[in-house]
């Protein structure tokens, strides 16, 4: 791919837009540009091969799976956000994996030898990764907080607010998702069973709050969902 390209995929990505457009360049060459399809699997890679991904177009879930083979997401991202090994330190969570929910994911990828030499030269950079990193760690303690004091039809209405503040477009008096999760996807997001969402996603649409299908989820009470 050419260099002009992977300027144009690395200037689009919040983390390195601010950078001066010779230093993107020089970037460009240490960065491979890959298109994934739905439910691949990226690897993050050990030691001096480790990796950290950009994510420039799609969704990519992060999750984990135990020894039963159960599913654990731990977050699901979108344009803009990254993943990897975010140690920086060629040691990243041994059974953590990222899977693309949809088609023709395009991702941006550094090796983290290369990323470190990246953050040392361009220390503001450096700042805004480290509170990146920072606000995913947060989000992992509110997750284990409403696994604390939440029951599960809480815990889905909470991610349903959190899923649209990231990636719902308002249609008139309704905000609608386009629905690349599964129900077990959401259950391994908030640690439940499939049968469960499914019996909660039906309470809420009987009750007028959401309608669902394969393809869309409309939420029908911005004030509610807000």
């Amino acid at each position: 791919m050419c260099i002009e390209t992977k300027y144009i995929y690395l200037k689009s990505h919040p983390l390195l837009s601010e950078l001066e457009e010779v230093k993107l360049m020089e970037i460009s060459t240490l960065m491979k540009v890959h298109t994934a399809y739905r439910s691949e699997t990226l690897s993050y890679g050990d030691g001096d091969y480790s990796k950290i991904y950009f994510v420039v177009k799609g969704k990519i879930k992060i999750a984990e799976a135990n020894e039963m083979g159960e599913e654990l997401i731990k977050d699901i991202l979108t344009e803009g956000d990254f993943f990897g090994d975010l140690s920086l330190r060629g040691n990243p969570p041994i059974n953590e994996y990222a899977e693309a929910l949809t088609a023709n994911i395009v991702v941006c990828c550094f090796k983290v030898t290369d990323f470190r030499r990246i953050l040392q030269h361009n220390p503001m950079m450096a700042l805004n990764y480290a509170n990146n990193v920072s606000g995913k760690l947060r989000k992992l303690e509110d997750r284990h907080a409403d696994l604390v004091f939440r029951d599960a039809k809480a815990r889905l209405i909470r991610f349903i607010k959190n899923w649209a503040r990231m990636d719902g477009n308002r249609v008139g008096d309704k905000i609608v998702l386009n629905n690349y999760l599964t129900h077990s996807d959401i259950a391994g997001f908030i640690s439940t069973s499939r049968q469960s969402v499914n019996v909660l996603l039906n309470e809420l649409r009987d009750s007028g709050m959401l309608f669902y299908n394969r393809k869309k989820i409309e939420l029908n009470n911005p004030h509610v969902w807000n």
